[in-house]
């Protein structure tokens, strides 16, 4: 029977684990990516097991547990295996699943069992083409909002490299000075995931950018891929003294990353109004679902379940 203790935390050594893992089983969300789970890991308490060929992922924030998998091959007893530890353990809703064909899977064996979208964490994906060229009507008023940055801005765009990294850690510090976040819960800990990121650049084989206003770095992308055809923002910052410069970090980053990504995934809105605002602005070409099932519903599973 599978436990809390069969899991083994989330850690840096475990990079090439996963990368193999998702590279047999590519993922569509931002909140199944290596990157992300390591560096949240101080909030989310991220960990797994390997049951059968497949490996289960159990993320525990405060007291309360939630679940996701099998990753691996559909093996229907290592699902059961999940679900009932999801029931034992998990909170209200503890049972996660975050691709439209997972989900279809796991009805097609329990077809009583009901999912419910969860919208505020559903990615917005892009398609990189539509952020690098911002062509068309709808997007006429962010060109102009470019157009005013740069030329009174005179900015300047940069790879980051591993020498620049002190530089961006004084600037995330002013970042966080503005936005006050050691004042704000979220902030806080996302400061400490960014600030991770940025001691750990190389082994989590992130890529970003900067841009230089008036010789300062005014904003920062980091990113790397999520999938063979998927880029994933991770963390994008700008400071107030330039109008305007989101959006040219948010453009700048997709002319970099379009040659060689169909797609940009650039996170959830977190159920943020206007943070959605804004991303459904950039007109996004899908979105990446999260599903999540009740530890009611979950309890029920047996009634009408196909045999397996």
């Amino acid at each position: 029977m599978l436990t809390p203790d069969d899991f083994t935390p989330v850690t840096l050594e475990d990079r090439a684990f996963f990368l193999d893992l998702y590279t047999r089983y590519p993922q569509q969300h931002s909140d199944m990516s290596f990157v992300t789970m390591v560096c949240w890991n101080h909030y989310a308490h991220y960990a797994y097991a390997r049951v059968g060929d497949g490996v289960v992922i159990m993320s525990t924030i405060g007291e309360e547990k939630t679940f996701r998998g099998p990753i691996g091959p559909r093996d229907p007893s290592v699902l059961e295996e999940t679900l009932s530890l999801a029931v034992r353990e998990g909170c209200a809703t503890p049972y996660q699943v975050f691709d439209g064909g997972t989900r279809e899977w796991i009805q097609s064996l329990y077809p009583g069992l009901p999912f419910r979208s969860d919208r505020d964490f559903a990615d917005y994906v892009y398609l990189a083409s539509d952020l690098c060229d911002l062509s068309g009507k709808k997007y006429l008023t962010i060109r102009g909002h470019l157009n005013r940055f740069r030329r009174e801005c005179g900015p300047v765009v940069e790879e980051m490299h591993p020498e620049s990294l002190g530089e961006v850690r004084e600037f995330l510090k002013k970042w966080c000075e503005w936005r006050h976040c050691d004042e704000a819960p979220v902030l806080a800990e996302e400061k400490t995931a960014v600030l991770y990121a940025m001691d750990h650049f190389a082994d989590l084989g992130l890529s970003g950018l900067m841009i230089r206003a008036n010789g300062e770095i005014a904003a920062i992308s980091v990113y790397d891929d999520l999938n063979p055809d998927t880029a994933l923002v991770h963390f994008e910052k700008g400071l107030p003294d330039c109008e305007g410069v989101y959006k040219a970090v948010n453009q700048d980053a997709a002319c970099m990353l379009a040659p060689d990504h169909t797609y940009i995934n650039r996170e959830s809105d977190v159920g943020v109004p206007g943070l959605r605002e804004a991303k459904l602005r950039y007109h996004p070409d899908h979105m990446a679902e999260v599903y999540v099932a009740e530890k009611v519903d979950l309890e029920k599973r047996h009634q009408g379940r196909r045999e397996i």
